[in-house]
């Protein structure tokens, strides 16, 4: 059922001629010639009782648009969150399949990307600590009588996403509102909130761009997006520079509104222009500005081993499954080469792969394998285990920071807190857990404990003794331990003279 808003949308919409476009341009977001007699009677409340969000909206495009309250909060009569008010019916919730009414394309694109999947969190071992290990059921709800954690709802919720519930007269259970999870899931089976990012009721491009933006989520122990963008020189240039970045600008193109620094919306989101060709490289065309914030990401570092960002879409049934990872990163090396030249761009891809090969080889792969050796031998609750939190911590944080750290090029999050915590709790936390697990089952009663104890330690055995370990076991060869000290030797010499 279309709702009145959208019909008086369409009708305006058409009066303009916009029937008779072509898709393309009928995907744009167009204004309304006059401000509807629905929003007018919203006005004359709302810039009493609410002066702030009037305040907010009268700054907004949408005003200058006609476009009000109306026109997004309105809704139909049998809508799972419609309630009347003041002789119409309405909607608390502005959900993106409202804001797709006007911005078809950017509805398209977000709808495809992992931020509007972010709710799926709720089904994931972090939701397991939110709501069983750090939580109990004791916030009890209309829509959650059985009780819920706390934890969850004011953690994890606030930046994945809700799932909201509609309790009789079109309120809103408080366990899943207020919300603007970047992931929600809302009354209509809309995921995804566009307010996550353009806050409303302003609706302001200049705040989606700004980094502080995106760092009210990506930030903390396991992916500190924001901080490594404030150590990095990208960062420290947006600091120094932030005034002059033009960040107001309708069409914000990199290299023509501003080029002194970059932010997050600029590498992963934002338009470019075309480059011609030159003798390192042939011509490169312009990018338009893209909701999906995966198509220029070539490593989804997310999970224990990090996968091709392909792999993951088809995980989760996205268009991006189509679109392989050379393509991502040819898209990001469009903006990266605003700025700088080919051999820097190719260098540091160089750079960045080398650290996820690092990674992958010296302790996620060999530590996840030992892991699940070791399961037979643990407690069967999750988290119920030393080394439960020890590689959870490994991989889900430390892990996370190296891997991003080098995406980004913080070389503090990179190294000590990242690729120095993996091998400190590698060596003096994992490996000792995984070595009196070995001993516990060795001497018990209980047969497959005893082969499964074996077998792990076969499997320790093998990581220890390999190239990338052996240190640990004292086992250097004597021409690795003299190139060291031949190194040492030559460092000394060259700053003591």
């Amino acid at each position: 059922m279309k709702s009145q808003a959208a019909i008086i949308l369409s009708l305006a919409l058409g009066s303009v001629g916009i029937l008779a476009l072509t898709p393309a341009v009928r995907a744009q977001a167009w204004g309304l010639p006059t401000m509807s007699e629905q929003t007018r009677a919203c006005i004359d409340c709302h810039k009493v009782d609410n002066t702030g969000v009037y305040q907010q909206w009268g700054s907004s495009k949408h005003y200058r648009a006609s476009v009000g309250c109306y026109e997004c909060h309105g809704a139909a009569e049998g809508e799972p969150d419609a309630f009347q008010h003041e002789g119409q019916w309405i909607a608390t919730i502005v959900s993106p399949k409202d804001c797709a009414r006007c911005h078809v394309r950017e509805a398209e694109e977000f709808a495809s990307s992992h931020h509007s999947k972010g709710g799926r969190i709720m089904g994931s071992l972090d939701n397991v600590l939110a709501e069983v290990v750090e939580g109990n059921r004791g916030m009890v709800t209309a829509g959650f009588q059985k009780g819920n954690s706390a934890a969850a709802v004011n953690g994890c919720w606030q930046c994945h996403g809700s799932e909201v519930k509609v309790l009789p007269g079109g309120k809103l259970d408080p366990a899943t509102w207020p919300n603007t999870g970047i992931g929600r899931i809302n009354p209509d089976g809309s995921e995804g909130s566009c307010s996550a990012c353009h806050s409303r009721h302003s609706f302001s491009s200049e705040q989606a761009r700004n980094p502080d933006n995106c760092g009210k989520c990506h930030m903390g122990p396991d992916h500190p997006q924001i901080e490594i963008f404030y150590e990095s020189k990208h960062g420290v240039a947006y600091r120094a520079f932030k005034d002059k970045l033009n960040m107001d600008s309708s069409k914000w193109v990199v290299g023509e509104d501003y080029n002194l620094a970059p932010t997050c919306a600029t590498c992963h989101m934002s338009a470019t222009p075309s480059r011609p060709a030159t003798k390192d490289r042939p011509a490169i065309a312009a990018m338009p500005i893209t909701h999906d914030v995966g198509m220029r990401i070539s490593w989804n570092n997310r999970p224990a081993i990090s996968v091709r960002p392909e792999i993951s879409d088809k995980k989760m049934g996205l268009p991006g499954a189509n679109v392989n990872w050379e393509t991502r990163r040819h898209n990001m090396q469009t903006v990266c080469i605003n700025c700088h030249e080919q051999q820097w761009v190719d260098n540091f891809y160089v750079q960045y792969d080398g650290l996820i090969d690092l990674y992958h080889k010296k302790f996620a792969e060999p530590g996840l394998e030992l892991y699940n050796l070791a399961k037979p031998l643990m407690r069967p609750a999750e988290f119920a285990n030393d080394l439960a939190w020890t590689w959870f911590e490994i991989w889900h944080h430390e892990g996370r920071r190296a891997r991003h750290g080098a995406a980004m090029m913080g070389p503090d999050y990179t190294h000590w807190h990242g690729t120095y915590e993996v091998a400190k709790h590698f060596y003096s936390k994992m490996v000792p857990e995984l070595e009196e697990l070995i001993e516990r089952g060795a001497h018990s009663d209980d047969a497959a404990k005893v082969a499964a104890a074996g077998a792990l330690q076969k499997k320790l055995d093998e990581v220890l003794g390999s190239d990338d370990h052996r240190w640990y076991l004292n086992q250097l060869t004597p021409e690795e331990i003299k190139e060291r000290q031949d190194r040492a030797a030559e460092f000394k010499k060259r700053y003591s003279e």
